[in-house]
């Protein structure tokens, strides 16, 4: 299981988490994982979580799905030849032979993040990243390089201090993904 975490600069630190679960991850490994990650990539305090991402034939697996939930953050969800398009510092043989694509945490999270996005955490079950400063990408993008990516605005809902969850756990609904067929994420709603 890998996990990666991007950042979007803003006022709280916002970063995506992308993760990379096998089958049947439970959502304590995945949660672990998670929370791993976030602690390495804050050593300043709270970080706000914009979104976890992951490849798309991961999207229902319980574990990512309940992680999303104790964030109260949207799962954004790729098609493996997407994230296999995304230029990442640690490829994966076992990943590539697993899902069909080098890279899911590293990836994920810098696809989601979108242009300008950097690596602050990776080579792990869950990876940060930041956005840069042109903020998510537009779908259709294709850019060169760890910034390369395409992926929608997500608004930002969630802080997780370098220790410790999120109160509140929202309910979820499955949404069509607008950049089209494909891609999904999941959304919150009361």
């Amino acid at each position: 299981m890998r996990a990666v975490v991007t950042h979007r600069p803003t006022p709280v630190g916002r970063v995506t988490v992308g993760v990379g679960a096998r089958h049947g991850a439970t959502p304590e490994e995945v949660w672990e994982a998670v929370t791993r990650a976030l602690r390495e990539a804050s050593t300043d305090g709270p970080v706000g979580v914009a979104a976890l991402a992951t490849v798309n034939v991961r999207a229902g697996e319980p574990g990512l799905l309940a992680a999303a939930r104790r964030l109260g953050v949207p799962l954004r969800a790729y098609p493996a030849d997407a994230l296999a398009a995304v230029h990442v510092p640690h490829p994966s043989r076992a990943a590539r032979e697993a899902v069909g694509t080098p890279s899911v945490a590293e990836a994920a999270a810098l696809l989601a993040s979108g242009e300008g996005a950097r690596l602050l955490v990776a080579k792990g079950t869950a990876a940060a990243s930041r956005s840069g400063p042109g903020g998510p990408a537009r779908a259709g993008a294709r850019r060169r390089g760890p910034a390369a990516g395409r992926a929608t605005g997500a608004r930002p809902r969630s802080a997780v201090t370098p220790g410790g969850g999120n109160p509140g756990v929202p309910r979820r609904e499955a949404a069509a993904h607008p950049d089209g067929p494909g891609r999904r994420t999941i959304q919150g709603g009361e």
